[in-house]
């Protein structure tokens, strides 16, 4: 078991920055890699990015490349996700998970609002 705890999320208007963190505890031995994923209101939830905990290597949804960076911090089993230049469509509860070896996404945390204004 996985256990995540997501902070940082906010209102902010458009053109602005938030910080997403995401701390991890439990057996985060057994995670390949931590991910950011998003839902909007009646909208399915959707994958924004992730990155190894091998190479630490980030992996983006194509509309956040450029805005959006996912880092790291192993001594303190956090991950971050630094988002500028915020558009209305990045609303949504942002949620933090953890990708087994399987490959599949098995554990999230409880989410973070995050509402960007026009």
């Amino acid at each position: 078991q996985v256990q995540l705890v997501e902070s940082g999320g906010g209102l902010v208007q458009a053109g602005g920055s938030l910080r997403l963190s995401c701390t991890a505890s439990g057996r985060t031995d057994t995670s390949f890699a931590l991910g950011w994923f998003r839902q909007a209101p009646g909208k399915e939830r959707e994958f924004v990015a992730a990155i190894s905990t091998r190479t630490g290597r980030g992996y983006y949804k194509d509309s956040v490349k450029g805005r959006f960076t996912v880092s790291r911090d192993a001594a303190k089993n956090t991950v971050s996700l630094q988002m500028n230049s915020l558009k209305p469509e990045d609303t949504g509860v942002y949620y933090c998970s953890s990708q087994g070896f399987g490959g599949s996404y098995d554990f999230w945390g409880q989410g973070t609002q995050v509402t960007v204004s026009s």
